[in-house]
């Protein structure tokens, strides 16, 4: 069954299926474009790693006990000299912990040249990693700074309404926003400003030189993950995250009814 919503479904934006939606959508993402491109080009699904350390706050101590004793000689009175016991002389072994992390890993899409293996396209599916200030924010923005002066296309798909939007000049307010950077354009690119209420857009996929581009048909892709995954069984349990207008709501709740009457 597809997703009852004309566009991006709101429910999928939960951080409890969001990071599920993601890996299908990148997956799909993949596969679709592997057919269009090939022989010249391949696709590849790459993984970036976020490991965030607990704060100082957060981190646990590590409890032991002393490696000497030091007593009193008996006879010497309190001026005697302190000794230490000769059976811990050798360094007893604690009982530790590691240090808890939290660990993120975030896919997406690469062309490369099938010749030479040069990057030619990136495509990136947003996360809240991605888009909330903080340090991947920032590791993220200085990874697209390079890429935007680089030789590469850069393909940006931004399915959350959550969190600031990545900085793009010239875009009205708007719930989702695409974005394709080539690099005989740059600084202008290509934007779509998305409401909830539209239709997904087909958005081209950027090759090398002549070679025409490909293209991401997204409300297909979109309708595709959601039967495959099955998320109608269990979707609907719990409002979007972040929480619609009541009119919004009010709209979602009209289409979700429709969907199992």
């Amino acid at each position: 069954m597809p997703s009852p919503f004309p566009g991006m479904n709101p429910y999928l934006e939960q951080p409890t299926v969001w990071q599920d939606f993601h890996q299908r959508l990148v997956t799909h993402i993949s596969e679709n474009l592997s057919g269009q491109v090939r022989p010249l080009y391949y696709v590849k699904i790459e993984e970036s790693v976020f490991i965030h350390e607990p704060s100082g706050d957060e981190r646990r101590k590590v409890l032991g006990r002393p490696d000497v004793a030091l007593f009193e000689t008996p006879g010497m009175g309190g001026g005697g000299v302190a000794l230490a016991d000769a059976a811990a002389t050798e360094i007893p072994a604690l009982i530790a912990r590691l240090p808890d992390h939290d660990i993120e890993k975030h896919s997406y899409v690469e062309i490369r040249d099938r010749q030479s293996h040069d990057l030619v396209t990136m495509i990136e599916v947003l996360s809240p990693s991605n888009k909330h200030y903080g340090p991947d924010r920032e590791l993220y923005m200085s990874e697209r700074a390079l890429l935007l002066h680089s030789h590469v296309s850069v393909v940006e798909i931004d399915l959350l309404r959550g969190g600031p939007r990545l900085p793009l000049t010239g875009v009205p307010p708007c719930d989702y926003c695409l974005m394709v950077s080539r690099p005989a354009l740059r600084p202008e690119v290509q934007a779509w400003a998305v409401s909830l209420r539209d239709r997904l857009p087909k958005i081209p996929i950027p090759l090398s030189g002549s070679v025409p581009d490909a293209t991401l048909n997204l409300q297909e892709l979109l309708h595709e993950v959601y039967a495959a995954a099955g998320y109608e069984d269990y979707l609907y349990g719990s409002p979007p995250e972040p929480p619609l207008s009541e009119e919004a709501a009010t709209w979602a709740r009209t289409l979700i009814t429709s969907m199992v009457s």
